[in-house]
């Protein structure tokens, strides 16, 4: 068997096969070469043709997130806790956790290594579902509590104008029509179930029921993107927790009605809502471990292919240690990396009619 290594790479032309499935509207060459702070493109040493792999620098960032996201273990097991806590059943679904598991700042195998190993926090009902094992009354306090004491103690605001209030801003330019801002003053402080608190039954016909029962959903939905690492989340994604927290409006109106608290973007044809008060001038106000590194990873995407002869340098340095290797065979025949193959190949056959 050949001891002979290398690092991971791929052919332009097999990517192109794919190019639907990773999501791609333009030709992959084209792709490729906007971004070479992210991919080196190069030819292959024996069979001549053109193949991608990672730069080092990004290949650094992703080893660097691999870490970070360990040394934040704990910090994701209160993640997953507070979700629990929130649940009506006490119950979680993994496959909606498998959805915000970026998000949420958990690794891929989560549940082996956050729900399995603290099984005195999280129990397997099945394997798809996670139940909390007990009720921890330090975390049952929402994000926005710490807002509300600063407002009551630094602006001496009355706790009748703090105690449901949120942190509200609009954007410049936005439009106020009539009466509005009177409506808003009232529904800050109207009173309601509290995302931690047992779910209430609405009763439409009492006062402010149904406005009670959409302001938990607000709290609620404040809460969870308080929980991501990044403070945002795709829309879709919300909808697959809509059951286990009792949210039963539709969750895309309930956003723009609050454009106040949540911002919708649609950049990269896909629906993302960030919260507002965590962000200022594009970056998260009060930024973590696992956010700075994915913010060092954007900034090699956005530098496009600015700033590119010192890449250019530093890679034909390595291009003889690098390139000059090829590949490695086991006992079966295969080559390093050839799992990709399969798991692409079964990707095109379920999406073809």
């Amino acid at each position: 068997m050949s001891t002979r290594k290398r690092g991971p790479f791929v052919s332009l032309t097999l990517m192109s096969r794919w190019r639907n499935i990773l999501g791609l509207h333009v030709p992959v060459a084209s792709f490729l070469h906007k971004h070479p702070h992210v991919f080196h493109v190069f030819t292959h040493p024996l069979r001549r043709n053109t193949c991608c792999r990672i730069t080092k620098g990004m290949k650094d960032l992703i080893l660097l997130e691999g870490v970070v996201l360990k040394q934040q273990q704990m910090e994701a097991v209160k993640r997953v806790k507070k979700l629990l806590m929130m649940s009506v059943s006490g119950t979680l679904r993994l496959h909606a956790l498998r959805l915000i598991r970026r998000e949420l700042g958990l690794p891929g195998d989560f549940r082996d290594s956050i729900l399995a190993k603290y099984s005195g926090d999280f129990r397997l009902v099945n394997l798809e579902v996670v139940e909390l094992v007990h009720w921890d009354a330090e975390l049952g306090v929402a994000q926005v509590e710490k807002w509300r004491e600063k407002e009551y103690v630094e602006k001496w605001l009355s706790e009748f104008e703090t105690k449901f209030a949120f942190p509200i801003s609009f954007p410049t330019g936005f439009k106020f029509e009539r009466g509005f801002r009177e409506r808003l003053k009232n529904w800050q402080r109207l009173p309601y179930t509290k995302p931690y608190e047992k779910k209430e039954v609405v009763r439409v016909k009492t006062c402010g029921g149904i406005e009670r029962y959409e302001k938990r959903a607000v709290a609620v939905l404040h809460e969870l993107l308080s929980l991501t690492v990044e403070k945002m989340v795709e829309v879709d994604q919300l909808a697959h927790f809509r059951r286990d927290f009792g949210i039963e409006v539709n969750v895309r109106e309930l956003l723009l009605r609050h454009a106040g608290i949540f911002y919708l973007s649609t950049k990269g044809k896909t629906l993302t809502v960030f919260l507002r008060e965590a962000y200022r001038k594009g970056g998260l106000i009060e930024p973590n471990p696992v956010y700075e590194v994915r913010r060092n990873m954007l900034d090699l995407v956005l530098l496009g292919c600015r700033k590119t002869r010192q890449l250019v340098a530093c890679d034909e340095s390595k291009e003889e240690s690098s390139s000059s290797v090829v590949y490695e065979v086991n006992e079966e025949g295969e080559r390093q990396g050839d799992w990709v193959i399969p798991f692409l190949e079964n990707c095109e056959e379920n999406r073809s009619p």
